[in-house]
């Protein structure tokens, strides 16, 4: 029934192709009642017996292994065994997908086959597609043939073929979804399932963890963050239309049931995959999230999504891990008119309250991380500004991280951030100068049990967040951050050196560097450097710091930090941003002929000032005392200084050879340099843990493992 529909799908018009479901899509995202109706019993899982497979099948699938594992053969050859075995296994699917050792084989043969005996093998499987879902051998099964599909979509050819197989399965999984969103493989493939259908890798760390990389980036720094407007959004899409169909017709076959998905952590998974993959379309979305709230979908059209009477369950359901990572995800996809009626019936005036909870506080996270207004920031500053202090104590530093953040991205209560900062860290009768120590061992500092005789504690890592913090404190305009300046610049030579060399505590180091400061202010920090230069060149971390220091010296630091580098350079070719180090201060030539190098210096930076003259901002120059390096990302303008360093570079490259050989034109290779391989290491998996509760996810030490 399913082939002759999508037979007559292949030549109708692309306006109508949702029919091919078995009923139209309303404007709400859901479909017509042709199919519910259809499906209206639903047919409960009953309890899977494993059947044992018969001695000769065994006999047979074992010897197909030794034939395909053992000997070379080329495509061709092995796709015909493999089509002709899988054709032997009609009709026992389910015994052979679940037998843990003939599974391997099947495994084997799935990704061997052509599209045609891959999609039999999944459209005769598709009546137990749950069965074998939820099974532990089975599991892999299905999402090898779901890889191996993803591979051959390839081939434009062979769309229809796949999207009728796709849609033969999905139809028999929201019959009843709910027993394979709850089964932690079953969860796993129908993530899988998602994602091939929207056109994103079936494996990415994103739509099958509850953290990601770019979430974090987008928390806690200055990028907008919508999912709509990420990569995500700009993906082809292979199956939309599919995708939409599986998405609202699980929810709608589980809506009865939803207050268990919502609270069990593998199907909470499914349904942060669906709204994740969903990011951009407004009216699904609209149709979707109240549903997964538990509020009522009648409303939609009069703009009252979420009902009064649903605002306290909801508060109570933050507490609860899967709920508060789902939460997360509605918050970061919800539509603007859906955003701000949860931000002001769900949370308004209940901020603390939820930030004190070691749940909670992450869904405060994800709400500030996602505020698009500055009115919704002054909601926010009531229930949380004069609170730092007390968040910091109960060991809530992400909160506080995402406000800063917030502050910065939205130019709103920046001066009054970075006082109410101050002030949680710093006594009024106490010297600005504790406050960056403070913040770089965060931790170490408010648990500590004398804060009164609290020092900087030697061989003690820095604290991730108490980093972030700080260096979205750098990106704040310079008249608000004084006192940090005042703070960072009194630092020791032993303990700047030390932050040099730490991974947090390095990327404070360059966040001051790279800020609004002045000059003379930046070269002070420098200066206690010095005679370590070489040392840090060679270090994971430090080798940035030295790059940053460089831009923001005079021509006798200059001089003098490349000087410590000569000796090194056969050490810095070895690591893996010594080679870009060297050619960006130019070592070598400096080795071999430092006048030509100072020479080649002074007229870089005089072209870069006339450049700078014709070409710049009025509204900033550069006086003769200031390094146009230490002062061209100006925060005021930092896309146009981006895009003017360009064409300077540019530029430059054009005149190298009146300076003689090299310097200048080492310049046109830093964009490959840049893209080839030195990006800084991060560690994600330790910044996931980290950057968003204080110390670490949580929700997740008692019993929690998603995957």
């Amino acid at each position: 029934m399913g082939r002759k529909v999508m037979k007559k799908r292949a030549g109708s018009d692309g306006n109508h192709s949702s029919e091919k479901f078995g009923g139209k899509m309303n404007k709400t995202g859901k479909f017509s009642k042709s199919f519910q109706q259809r499906k209206a019993t639903p047919v409960m899982q009953t309890s899977f017996v494993r059947k044992q497979v018969d001695p000769e099948t065994t006999k047979y699938f074992t010897e197909i292994a030794n034939a395909i594992e053992g000997t070379e053969m080329d495509f061709e050859e092995r796709s015909v065994i493999c089509g002709n075995a899988l054709e032997e296994a009609r009709g026992k699917e389910v015994e052979l997908a679940t037998d843990y050792i003939i599974s391997h084989t099947l495994q084997a043969l799935l990704e061997g086959t052509s599209v045609e005996h891959l999609c039999g093998f999944l459209r005769n499987c598709a009546k137990s597609f749950s069965q074998i879902a939820m099974d532990r051998s089975g599991s892999h099964v299905v999402e090898t043939a779901l890889k191996a599909l993803a591979m051959h979509l390839q081939d434009t050819d062979n769309h229809i073929l796949i999207e009728e197989t796709l849609t033969t399965i999905c139809k028999m999984i929201v019959v009843n979804p709910v027993d394979i969103m709850c089964n932690c493989y079953g969860s796993h493939v129908l993530r899988s399932l998602l994602c091939l259908c929207r056109g994103v890798p079936l494996d990415s760390s994103e739509f099958h963890s509850t953290k990601s990389s770019s979430m974090l980036a987008e928390r806690l720094n200055s990028r907008v963050s919508q999912r709509g407007d990420n990569n995500v959004g700009n993906l082809q899409q292979r199956f939309p239309e599919l995708l939409q169909f599986l998405a609202s017709e699980m929810l709608n076959s589980g809506r009865k049931d939803m207050a268990v998905l919502r609270v069990n952590q593998y199907s909470s998974l499914v349904l942060q995959t669906s709204l994740k993959l969903l990011a951009g379309q407004e009216q699904l979305l609209l149709h979707s999230i109240p549903i997964i709230l538990g509020c009522s979908t009648e409303n939609a059209i009069q703009g009252n999504l979420i009902e009064n009477t649903a605002v306290q369950k909801l508060l109570s359901l933050m507490e609860k891990t899967a709920f508060s990572h789902l939460m997360e995800v509605i918050l970061e996809v919800a539509p603007g008119i859906l955003y701000d009626e949860l931000f002001v019936k769900v949370f308004s005036n209940s901020l603390f309250l939820l930030s004190s909870h070691h749940c909670g506080n992450f869904v405060v996270q994800a709400l500030i991380s996602h505020a698009r207004t500055q009115d919704q920031m002054e909601l926010i500053w009531v229930d949380l500004g004069a609170k730092f202090k007390d968040l910091l104590e109960m060991g809530r530093s992400g909160v506080v991280a995402s406000l800063v953040a917030a502050c910065e991205r939205l130019h709103s209560y920046e001066n009054k951030c970075c006082q109410a900062l101050a002030a949680a860290i710093c006594a009024l009768d106490e010297s600005p100068r504790c406050i960056v120590p403070r913040v770089l061992f965060l931790d170490n500092y408010f648990f500590s049990e004398d804060k009164s005789n609290w020092n900087w504690p030697d061989g003690v890592k820095m604290h991730v967040v108490g980093s972030l913090i700080l260096q979205s404190i750098f990106r704040f305009p310079c008249e608000f951050i004084q006192s940090y300046i005042t703070s960072i610049t009194s630092l020791e030579d032993s303990q700047v050196l030390e932050a040099s060399k730490d991974p947090s505590g390095s990327r404070v180091i360059e966040a001051f560097l790279s800020s609004n400061a002045s000059s003379k202010q930046k070269r002070k920090l420098v200066v206690k450097l010095r005679g370590h230069f070489g040392e840090l060149s060679v270090h994971s971390s430090g080798s940035f710091t030295v790059e940053k220091c460089f831009n923001a010296a005079n021509a006798s630091l200059r001089e003098a930090i490349v000087s410590e580098l000569v000796p090194l350079q056969k050490d810095l070719s070895k690591t893996r941003q010594g080679p870009y180090l060297l050619r960006k201060l130019d070592v070598e030539g400096f080795a071999k002929r430092p006048d030509q190098w100072k020479l080649r210096q002074t007229s870089k930076q005089s072209a870069l000032k006339e450049f700078y003259d014709a070409f710049g901002p009025p509204e900033i120059k550069l006086s003769e005392n200031k390094s146009f390096l230490a002062d061209a990302n100006r925060k005021s303008q930092p896309d146009k200084m981006k895009e003017m360093r360009k064409e300077i570079d540019s530029s430059l490259s054009n005149v190298a050879p009146n300076y003689g050989n090299p310097f200048l034109a080492h310049q046109g290779s830093n964009v490959k340099s840049k893209k080839s391989g030195l990006k800084r290491p991060r560690g994600k998996a330790g910044l996931a843990r980290d950057a968003m509760g204080g110390g670490g996810d949580l929700r997740n030490k008692k019993k929690k493992k998603y995957n």
